[in-house]
């Protein structure tokens, strides 16, 4: 059984801000683009071409090439080369993690994909500008090319950033990101721990009950609206090749509006809760729950609009900020233990059976409390921070 995994400490953080781009700004943005997609392809074909002959496709490779095509293509050379240049970093990484995951021998199901081509209306633009590709100057962000945009600051950057990344949603809207190292902000302490466990009839259960997160179903309620746009969808579907109608792109802009809202509303809620965790309390055993095998089984959809990828993200980046200590526990056997003793059951328990009840100590919890206090065994916490008690006998102090 692997070890509990301790969180590192924060490095950068993104402020993202939304922009106000004029019809000017919107050309020259789509026009770099154009050109930013045209590298992309043109670095998946030579990867493409250098798989099938044998030969290597490494960075300097693809920046030769790059030099080379904006020295012969005229409308290339007119944009900026720092997105382009930004642009193959990015395509490396992608295409190395792929690269490893085969060199590991991972399933095909488990591998991150090589990267493809970017089709025209497929893929919402992103372009990055390292410190030498933009500026901010009296309130305005001005990028490399003689692009101007405005800016709503929502609030202050702390520092200079370092980067940034320009990028459109799905509903049109325009955002910067901006790169600038972490600010750690300290809490004052509380001496109290607390386990956490995943699940999906509530999405964090939690040996302190005041702090469990219930199954908010924003997916749920947003059903019924979501059925309709994709019901007037699938009527006005255009044949393949021809532009949609309006009809079906104001049908398609409502379903993407819909998505938006429910993502912003999950974000919402796993925020404010992981704010809460962490304020009261100084340490955190997180169960280490990837749930991307429920979206085979029969809770895929319950699952999905747990959202607990999601909100365990939103609580490790609270606890990075605030500089706690998270531990994220191997989810293997802990429906199994006992929270109290560390003794294992000799069968697995079924998912009728929502008690726990130990055959070496006797105690009897709930299914997914007991699994909270097992995070925090194996994390080698204190079980007694949780409720201010101290457990009848000694604490399990096995190592996971």
């Amino acid at each position: 059984m692997k070890a509990p995994t301790e969180v590192e400490e924060p490095g950068y953080a993104r402020f993202t801000y939304r922009l106000r781009v004029s019809s000017t700004a919107l050309v020259k943005l789509s026009a770099e683009w154009a050109r930013c997609r045209w590298v992309w392809n043109e670095c998946t074909a030579r990867s493409k071409k250098s798989h099938a002959e044998g030969e290597k496709c490494g960075p300097a490779r693809l920046d030769k090439m790059l030099t080379e095509a904006r020295n012969h293509i005229t409308w290339l050379g007119d944009g900026s080369s720092v997105p382009q240049q930004q642009l193959i970093r990015d395509f490396e990484k992608s295409r190395a993690i792929a690269l490893k995951d085969i060199k590991a021998g991972l399933p095909m199901r488990q591998r991150a994909g090589m990267p493809t081509y970017k089709k025209k209306y497929a893929a919402d633009p992103s372009l990055n500008y390292t410190r030498r590709g933009f500026r901010i100057r009296d309130g305005r962000l001005h990028l490399a090319g003689g692009i101007a945009l405005t800016v709503v600051w929502s609030r202050v950057l702390p520092v200079d950033p370092s980067s940034v990344r320009i990028f459109r949603d799905s509903l049109g809207h325009w955002y910067a990101s901006f790169v600038i190292p972490a600010e750690v902000q300290p809490l004052p302490e509380t001496g109290a721990v607390i386990g956490i466990d995943w699940g999906v009839k509530e999405t964090a259960t939690t040996t302190s009950d005041a702090h469990d997160l219930p199954h908010a179903e924003y997916g749920k309620k947003a059903a019924a609206g979501l059925a309709r746009y994709q019901r007037t969808m699938a009527r006005r579907k255009p044949a393949k090749g021809k532009p949609g109608s309006r009809g079906y792109r104001a049908a398609k802009k409502l379903t993407a509006k819909l998505h938006k809202k429910v993502a912003r509303q999950r974000q919402d809620t796993g925020r404010k809760w992981a704010k809460s965790v962490v304020r009261d309390h100084d340490a955190l055993a997180v169960e280490d729950f990837r749930p991307k095998f429920l979206a085979k089984s029969a809770m895929a959809r319950k699952a999905a609009d747990a959202a607990i990828s999601a909100t365990k993200r939103e609580l490790i980046n609270m606890a990075r900020k605030h500089q706690h200590v998270l531990y994220l526990v191997h989810p293997s056997h802990t429906t199994m233990d006992c929270g109290r003793r560390g003794a294992r059951a000799k069968h697995a328990l079924p998912l009728s059976e929502r008690t726990y009840a130990c055959t070496a100590c006797g105690a009897v919890s709930p299914r997914y409390k007991n699994s909270a206090h097992v995070m925090l065994v194996r994390a080698g916490l204190d079980p007694a921070g949780a409720d201010r008690g101290r457990p009848a006998g000694p604490p399990g102090r096995q190592a996971a």
